[in-house]
C-alpha cells in the first residue's frame, strides 16, 4: 500500500523542478539579451560621438540637432532674390497707396511708421523706397532681422508713438481674433492726425469696418491689386485719420444741428 503514494507525489515534485529549469533559463535569456542591447546600443546620442551623415531630412532625433541653421540675414538675402518677393515690393511701391498718403500730407521721409502683420517684411523695402527710414515691424511669428514677434491685439508701445500704422496683408485685420480690439490698439498707437493705412477683403462692407475705429474718420478709400496674385486681386485699402475725441464729438454736434447726418465715425 505504500508504493502507490510515493508514486502519487513524484509527479508534483517533478513539475516544481522543470519550474525552476525554465524561471532560471528565462532569467538567463534576459540577461543575455540586456548585455547584447548594452553592448551594441548606438552611440550618436552621447557628446562627443561620430553623428550620422547629414541629410535633408534627419534619420533620427538624434541626428536632428546636428543640421545646419541659416543665418537670418543669408534668409532674408534669398527671399529678396525671389520673383515672389520683388514682385510684391515693386506692386507695393508702385501702387496707389502711398501716394494717396503723401497726397493727404499722411507720409513724410521723418515720419514714423508701424507696420502690422508684416510677414516677412515686404512693406519694409517699399516703405524705405519712399524715403521713410523709421519702420517698426511685427507679426504674431518673427521674422529676423526685418520682423519681430508682437501682439496686435496689445502692442508693446506708448500712446501716440507713430505717425502711421501700415498693413499691406488684408488677413492681418480680416484674420485678427478681436476686430474692435485691433483697431483699438492701432488707434492708440497713433498719434493724433496720423494716418492708419489698411488693406482688407474687398468683400467686407465699408461702414462695417470703419465702425471699429471709434476715434477716426475715412479721408480715402480705394481698390487695389496688390502682387497681381489672385490672393490679392480684391483688396480694399482704408486711411483712417485719428482726431482728438473733442474734435470728434464737436463735429457729431455740429453736423446735427445743421440737419446732416454724423460727420465722423
Amino acid at each position: 500500500m505504500v508504493a502507490p503514494t510515493t508514486a502519487a507525489a513524484s509527479p508534483p515534485a517533478m513539475d516544481r523542478r522543470v519550474q525552476r529549469l525554465v524561471s532560471g533559463g528565462a532569467a538567463a535569456a534576459a540577461t543575455v539579451s540586456l548585455l547584447y542591447l548594452i553592448s551594441h546600443a548606438s552611440t550618436s546620442c552621447f557628446p562627443g560621438a561620430t553623428t550620422l551623415p547629414l541629410a535633408h531630412f534627419p534619420r533620427t532625433s538624434c541626428d536632428a540637432a546636428s543640421r545646419r541653421v541659416v543665418p537670418p540675414d543669408r534668409r532674408l538675402a534669398r527671399l529678396r532674390s525671389s520673383a515672389r518677393w520683388r514682385r510684391r515690393s515693386v506692386a507695393l511701391a508702385s501702387s496707389s497707396a502711398f501716394a494717396s498718403l503723401r497726397g493727404l500730407r499722411l507720409l513724410a521721409g521723418s515720419s514714423r511708421a508701424l507696420c502690422l502683420a508684416a510677414g516677412a517684411g515686404h512693406a519694409i523695402d517699399a516703405l524705405r523706397a519712399e524715403g521713410v527710414g523709421d519702420v517698426t515691424r511685427i507679426d504674431l511669428v518673427d521674422f529676423p532681422p526685418l520682423v519681430r514677434r508682437a501682439d496686435p491685439h496689445h502692442l508693446p508701445f506708448s500712446d501716440g508713438a507713430f505717425d502711421l500704422v501700415f498693413s499691406d496683408d488684408p488677413a492681418g485685420f480680416s484674420g485678427a481674433l478681436f476686430a474692435s480690439r485691433f483697431a483699438a490698439e492701432a488707434e492708440r498707437a497713433v498719434r493724433s492726425g496720423g494716418a492708419i493705412a489698411l488693406a482688407v477683403d474687398r468683400h467686407l462692407d465699408p461702414s462695417a469696418v470703419a465702425a471699429l475705429f471709434k476715434k477716426s474718420r475715412i479721408v480715402d478709400q480705394r481698390d487695389l491689386t496688390m502682387d497681381g496674385s489672385q490672393s490679392y486681386a480684391g483688396v480694399t485699402s482704408f486711411t483712417f485719420n485719428p482726431e482728438h475725441t473733442r474734435q470728434k464729438k464737436e463735429g457729431n454736434q455740429n453736423a446735427r444741428k445743421q440737419g446732416r447726418k454724423t460727420a465722423y465715425i
